[in-house]
């Protein structure tokens, strides 16, 4: 099991697994968490399932299963604890173990609970020869002695259902409101036998139903039983994600409840989706199944539309160290950059950059400010020394993963992360350390003025960084013969220092090693300019 996934399926019955093979041959990474216990583990086989009649479940399931791993998909048995959003669009699930996932999308697929009465004896009988579904199970007891035990005014229509597989049933009005003069009528007409009283015990004799027992101690044969069950959507462990649940009438009558989504399974939860009874609560496992491939389908293309309009923001917006130009076709600098970062999971090699390394390493540990941090790297490796500090970013999408990476490094305490856009807003204070590392952009920064404002903010004795680029690199091409890189004692000069107000620790240009688009390394020119404010 991995860190991070496209998509986590929580719950791995028939609808579940189908949206995970829907999933993982759309070469999606897929990971599906099941706690292994099925609603329909009781029952000896799957019914009105075309191609898998009579299959045990636990057959059924595990030839998914195998289906799935066959195409890359994962599945891991655990039951959930936990599961919220982590911004950027991803969720986090905290498993019982302790383990925990992220993924940009869920596919809920938990299914439902039955709420059974509380008659002696009913429950141990449960999926065996106490049964729900007349489509499902009916076959199994054809012309048996079948009762139903009414527990809503849907019992009537119920007990004409089962009428279809024996013509010997008895509706038990047990806590049901009594049948309207029409239902008496056609219970009559069919040979339904209608015995009012509560059921007080479900007679089983060996390992089978022989009978039903009701107030006043008469006692009917019986060789199966169905009953009308409350059916709950289960959501156990999902609290965090905000899901509501809304009733599910039959005819008037509220049957249970279940999670509110259109067709192809899409919640009113950004990101969150359902498959099978925790939508649908009278699903099959035939359109459990259908559910799932649905929904399937319907993530895979919310993700290939996300992906899309992420490339085209990073193509629009790619970085090319120009120190001037507009953000093309009206996007704003905050959207290009969090274009560029949801292209991938990681952008940057999360590595501090070597410049910073060098320069600050003798430097006792105090208040850092980091402009432009990007997904971290620069910050964390400080926090790591012993500063705190505040890192500046304009992309939402970069500070969300940067804290994210901070805290799996242990400095999520130590280090303050602030969305500017640097060129309207600034973060307060003084610091012992100020850096800007390749602070360009591809959009209108007036980076001169950034650092001016950088300086003004380095505490006295404290010190100015700025690294940048010297050039192109070598692999890329270009038509902005008209692009100035500015050499790191035009930098200086651009602070307007005022005089004896700083001492100069280093202003030069410097190459470096750089891996291009192929991997091959490269050599590059950048500059440094490291300042320190007098005392």
């Amino acid at each position: 099991m991995d860190a991070n996934y496209d998509v986590v399926v929580i719950g791995g019955g028939a609808a579940g697994l189908s949206g995970a093979l829907a999933l993982s041959r759309a070469r999606r990474k897929v990971l599906v968490i099941d706690s292994g216990q099925p609603r329909n583990a009781p029952a000896q086989g799957v019914h009105v399932f075309l191609g898998h009649e009579g299959v045990p479940p636990r057959d059924l399931l595990a030839i998914g299963r195998k289906e799935i791993a066959g195409y890359g998909g994962e599945i891991v048995t655990g039951v959930v604890a936990g599961a919220e959003p982590i911004g950027d669009g991803r969720f986090r699930v905290r498993l019982e173990d302790g383990s925990a996932v992220e993924a940009a999308r869920l596919l809920v697929a938990t299914g439902l609970a039955d709420e059974l009465p509380p008659v002696p004896g009913l429950a141990g009988r449960w999926g065996h020869d106490v049964l729900h579904c007349p489509y499902c199970h009916g076959y199994e007891v054809r012309d048996q002695a079948i009762g139903v035990v009414a527990t809503n005014p849907l019992a009537a229509h119920q007990a004409l259902l089962w009428r279809q597989w024996s013509d010997d049933v008895i509706l038990f009005l047990h806590t049901a409101p009594e049948p309207g003069e029409e239902a008496r009528e056609q219970l009559a007409a069919r040979g339904v036998k209608v015995v009012e009283g509560e059921v007080t015990e479900v007679v089983v004799t060996g390992d089978r139903l022989t009978g039903v027992r009701v107030a006043g101690g008469r006692e009917f044969p019986r060789e199966a039983l169905a009953i009308g069950t409350r059916l709950n959507a289960r959501l156990d462990g999902l609290e965090g994600l905000g899901l509501e649940t809304a009733d599910q009438e039959m005819n008037g009558f509220v049957i249970g409840t279940y999670v509110p989504a259109d067709p192809m399974g899409k919640t009113a939860v950004p990101g969150v989706y359902v498959a099978g009874n925790v939508h649908n609560v009278v699903d099959q496992v035939v359109s459990a199944a259908a559910a799932g491939v649905r929904a399937g389908a319907a993530i895979n293309a919310d993700l290939v539309g996300e992906e899309a309009r992420a490339a085209v923001a990073a193509r629009r917006a790619t970085v090319t160290s120009t120190p001037h130009g507009q953000a093309p076709d009206g996007l704003s600098e905050e959207e290009a950059w969090d274009g560029r970062y949801r292209q991938s999971e990681r952008v940057w090699s999360g590595d501090p950059n070597a410049v910073l390394v060098q320069e600050v390493s003798g430097l006792p540990p105090g208040r850092a400010l980091d402009l432009g941090s990007g997904e971290g790297g620069d910050a964390i490796w400080l926090a790591a020394k012993g500063w705190q500090v505040t890192a500046v970013d304009i992309s939402g999408v970069a500070l969300r993963r940067a804290a994210r990476h901070a805290g799996e490094a242990g400095v999520g305490e130590r280090v303050d992360w602030q969305r500017h856009d640097l060129g309207a807003s600034f973060p307060e204070g003084v610091y012992d350390l100020v850096t800007a590392c390749y602070l360009h952009s591809a959009g209108d920064m007036p980076r001169e003025k950034i650092l001016r404002r950088a300086a003004a903010a380095v505490a006295p004795g404290g010190v100015l960084l700025v690294a940048g680029h010297a050039g192109w690199p070598a692999w890329q091409q270009h038509d902005h013969s008209d692009v100035h890189f500015p050499t790191p004692q035009e930098v200086l000069d651009s602070l307007e220092p005022g005089e004896g107000e700083w001492e100069v620790l280093r202003c030069e240009e410097f190459e470096r090693t750089q891996n291009g688009p192929d991997g091959e390394p490269t050599t590059r020119v950048d500059n440094v300019l490291t300042i320190r404010r007098r005392s």
